[in-house]
């Protein structure tokens, strides 16, 4: 079976994509759109991100990229290097949930990008650098503010 690594971001227009360990916004659809793309595969992400989960999430297994050799966690697959985290994950599709760093310390194995560009500044504390020349826009979903919710894209970038 082959392997797509595909990093999944929310990313406002200032480049935040989180506020103290949350996202800066609520855009349900986001979420849901997360799930689906999410359910059913290992997801890489750093301790951090792991930690602001509101727990386990269903139907996927959860690597945790860290420095620290003595964290653990419940439910976590603890991997200290990126090499170990792709073994851990196996073949198949996987998703690289975050945060910023960990999702730049797999771009290189990275085929796609998921990412909603949220409409907005938000001045959030943890930023990510849009993704380079490397990506072409492959797939645009607009929609628009509604209900005190910013405006918001889902893009498909692939490596081109």
């Amino acid at each position: 079976m082959a392997r797509s690594i595909f990093a999944i971001v929310a990313r406002a227009s200032d480049g935040t994509i989180g506020d103290r360990g949350r996202l800066a916004w609520h855009i349900p659809n986001d979420l849901k759109r997360f799930k689906a793309l999410t359910l059913g595969h290992p997801m890489i992400m750093g301790r951090k991100t792991f930690e602001s989960l509101p727990g386990l999430l269903p139907g996927r297994r959860h690597i945790v990229l860290t420095r620290d050799a003595q964290w653990s966690a419940p439910g976590a697959e603890v991997a200290h290097d990126v090499e170990s985290a792709l073994a851990l994950a196996g073949e198949g599709d996987i998703a690289v949930i975050g945060g910023a760093e960990v999702i730049a310390l797999l771009e290189p194995w990275t085929t796609r990008f998921e990412l909603t560009e949220v409409h907005g500044t938000f001045a959030g504390d943890t930023v990510m650098p849009y993704p380079g020349p490397q990506w072409r826009e492959t797939k645009r979903e607009a929609y628009p503010a509604e209900g005190g919710r910013p405006a918001y894209d889902f893009v498909t970038l692939e490596r081109g």
